[in-house]
């Protein structure tokens, strides 16, 4: 038996190590084909670009890691169902399921090796790929925004929706949060086009913003203050923002300052970041409820009252009621003042929802990066189960309908996963199930085609399809005969 566990196993891993380069290399390949036209003719040395490369690689392994297995796995039992080895094994006693024993050990030992890979290497890497190119994004400032999240550029956070045109240096539907020394977010500036234009010779980037507004807090003198804090509301057709490149370019790629991503950051980390996140919005909702209660300016009118009660009795329905004491011209005024107050707290609800939206889309997204770091794992032994039998049903080996069968599972599997934690994200589903839907529904496949295999049982047997349909055409047609 170790003779027939050994063969399998060689079989196995000779098919399994020659796809993972393979793969690698082809994703790599797209690696080098995303950032080429971001790193080509930036005078920045082959070694920085070699580093930023290698870097980057763990990060594809839970990508290519599932596509190994389900090719190696297919490919292995499908040479030896078109070979004739595997009915040669069952007429001799022995299993699918026991043939698959050994390398179902190997792919429980993949699984370990695979979760310190992701809790340890992965975080790793992606600290030292995401200093890398920030600072490479120092020597290309368009680099340093990336499309749909907040960038870190000095005291600004930077998003935009789209780049496009020469060197991306066209943006679409910008956000720009400007922070004072307490790193409060004192100014916000909202544009639907900009432009970053940089003066190499001057040391200037220019952000040129059209279209938008510009919200400024006005702050108390003390800091940390609670008291009610007003904000004014400033149109612009034009607003230019200038950021001095002196210290940009001057540029040590071995700085390592960015270290708080959650995609750096194992199970421990991701756990304390997760219960520090929500404790924080949890604080900011109660903050904000309190403040716009205070803002809305019914705090001051009860306090005004010896008996606070007696507010009730006033009929707030009938504006008649309340203005019947002013004349025509004052109420059109008072009418006026408090519509814009309300379209400027609506304006104000808008803005805060975006942001708790952001807020709570960071911690959904810690959320499916500690669940994928045990669900990774435990996807080379469910689509191992996967792949075996479905190798042992098709009964076919070689470059052709395997590697095709291991395309169309794959692609269901990666796409269903990524729309899942797509809707993870933005809170429409539990992160848990974002990250493990494509593991429960792959199971109980791999399981059904595990029981089908063993039987000698096709995926559906089209033969009893066709008969049964074949006896009831015949019985409706006696029927019809018979009635004749």
């Amino acid at each position: 038996m170790k003779i027939l566990d050994q063969y399998i196993l060689k079989s196995y891993l000779t098919k399994f190590f020659s796809f993972f380069f393979l793969i690698m290399f082809v994703f790599i390949f797209q690696t080098i084909w995303m950032f080429i036209d971001d790193l080509a003719g930036k005078e920045i040395d082959f070694e920085i670009i070699f580093k930023f490369l290698i870097f980057y690689c763990p990060k594809l392994i839970p990508l290519v890691l599932p596509l190994t297995v389900l090719l190696a796995s297919i490919m292995t039992f499908g040479d030896l169902a078109e070979n004739y080895e595997f009915a040669a094994i069952k007429s001799s006693g022995i299993s699918l399921l026991r043939s698959m024993r050994s390398l179902l050990i190997f792919n429980i030992f993949l699984s370990i090796i695979v979760y310190f890979v992701s809790n340890n290497l992965i975080p790793y890497s992606e600290f030292k790929s995401y200093n890398l190119r920030k600072n490479l994004a120092k020597v290309k400032p368009s680099l340093a925004i990336s499309e749909g999240i907040f960038n870190d550029i000095g005291s600004m956070n930077i998003k935009v929706n789209n780049k496009y045109g020469i060197n991306n240096s066209n943006l679409e539907d910008v956000i720009i949060h400007k922070t004072n020394q307490y790193n409060d977010n004192t100014i916000v500036i909202k544009a639907k086009n900009g432009k970053l234009i940089s003066d190499e010779l001057n040391e200037i980037l220019s952000i040129q913003l059209f279209d938008g507004y510009r919200y400024e807090e006005i702050l108390s003198d003390k800091p940390n203050s609670e008291q009610f804090k007003p904000h004014t509301q400033i149109y612009f057709e034009k607003h230019e923002i200038y950021i001095d490149l002196k210290k940009l370019y001057d540029v040590d790629f071995s700085d390592e300052k960015y270290s708080n991503t959650f995609r750096m950051q194992n199970v421990k980390q991701l756990n304390y970041s997760i219960d520090s996140l929500e404790n924080k919005l949890i604080k900011e909702y109660e903050n904000f409820g309190e403040n716009f209660y205070r803002r809305t300016g019914v705090f001051n009118f009860q306090t005004k009252y010896n008996r606070p009660f007696e507010i009730n009795k006033i009929d707030i329905t009938n504006h008649k009621t309340i203005l019947k004491d002013f004349d025509y011209a004052s109420q059109k005024s008072i009418i006026n003042s408090v519509e814009n107050n309300i379209n400027n707290q609506v304006e104000n609800l808008n803005t805060q929802k975006s942001t708790f939206f952001i807020r709570e889309k960071i911690i959904n997204l810690h959320k499916t990066s500690f669940h994928d770091k045990y669900a990774i794992p435990l996807s080379t032994i469910i689509l191992f189960i996967l792949g075996a039998p479905l190798g042992a049903i098709i009964r076919k080996g070689g470059f052709g309908f395997p590697v095709v069968m291991a395309l169309i599972m794959f692609l269901f599997y990666h796409f269903l996963g990524t729309f899942a934690k797509n809707a993870a994200e933005d809170g429409s589903i539990n992160p848990f199930i974002g990250s493990w839907i494509s593991n429960m529904i792959m199971l109980p496949i791999g399981l059904y085609l595990l029981w089908r295999a063993s039987s000698d049982k096709a995926i559906i047997n089209i033969d009893s399809i066709f008969e049964d349909l074949k006896n009831k055409l015949i019985k409706k047609k006696n029927e019809t005969k018979h009635n004749q």
